[in-house]
């Protein structure tokens, strides 16, 4: 790819922003037109937890992000080992409307 088909794209990352949020738990819901994953932050032993952020995608990008996403395990654990997988009880969810559009 030539130097003039390159675009760069400036992303700013405000201090607040770089900061993160921390999450222990995401539920996905999704309708035609989008995903909608909501990062939760779930406390043991409470009996309710939080919605920290949402993110909404378009199935193209929701389809992009699980590429990325797998890619950057594959990579984590080929250098880190694998990434252990515990089992953990069903949690039941009752918050919040559905995904449907």
């Amino acid at each position: 790819m030539s130097d003039q088909n390159q675009k760069q794209i400036n992303i700013e990352l405000d201090e607040k922003t770089a900061e993160g949020i921390y999450s222990n738990l995401a539920i996905i819901n999704h309708s035609v037109s989008e995903f909608v994953v909501d990062f939760i932050s779930m406390m043991p032993g409470a009996p309710k937890a939080k919605v920290k952020s949402r993110i909404v995608l378009t199935p193209q990008h929701a389809k992009k992000f699980l590429k990325a996403l797998n890619d950057n395990v594959k990579r984590f654990e080929s250098a880190h080992g694998t990434i252990k997988d515990y089992e953990q009880p069903p949690i039941p969810m009752n918050f919040g409307p559905t995904g449907e559009a």
